[in-house]
């Protein structure tokens, strides 16, 4: 379970340093852009109406605990990634919820930002890094390859 957890990915040291460019150039986005003013929002996002998904088991939340769980993922999921500690749980608790507000709450919105509106491409460009993240690992610059050492190198 720690391997799974806390496994770095690759340790070379130029693809671990472009890793912990996108690392913390996504997370502080979306911490400082997306996170941070929900928690200040808070009731003005409730009063206005936050989504409701109608997809089990997603349905069974009230708009309160699906807002709470939004700002988990954009605040403490953002962090951890900032961090690199469990980096791949917490790209796919923000890839998650990235899907949910591209395909769920704008789901009938525009694929492309063209002009003023919602639009689903501001959420798409947040999954894609999640992804990438999700696939490589935080890096050697990071928590996860301080708390998790392994004795043998991979060799791919």
């Amino acid at each position: 379970m720690k391997k799974f957890f806390f496994d770095c990915g690759t340790r070379d040291a130029v693809a671990s340093l472009a890793i912990l460019s996108l690392r913390s150039m996504i997370g502080l986005m979306m911490l400082i852009g997306h996170g941070i003013p929900k928690i200040h929002a808070f009731s003005a996002i409730l009063k206005q109406g936050f989504y409701h998904s109608n997809v089990f088991p997603l349905s069974m939340m009230s708009p309160q605990v699906g807002l709470v769980m939004t700002i988990g993922a954009e605040v403490a999921a953002s962090a951890m990634i900032v961090l690199g500690l469990a980096t791949r749980p917490a790209a796919f608790v923000l890839g998650f919820t990235m899907v949910v507000a591209a395909f769920g709450a704008l789901g009938a919105a525009p694929w492309f930002a063209i002009g003023a509106g919602p639009a689903k491409e501001p959420a798409l460009m947040y999954l894609i890094p999640a992804i990438a993240l999700i696939l490589s690992g935080a890096g050697s610059y990071s928590l996860d390859a301080a708390l998790y050492k392994e004795t043998k190198r991979r060799r791919w």
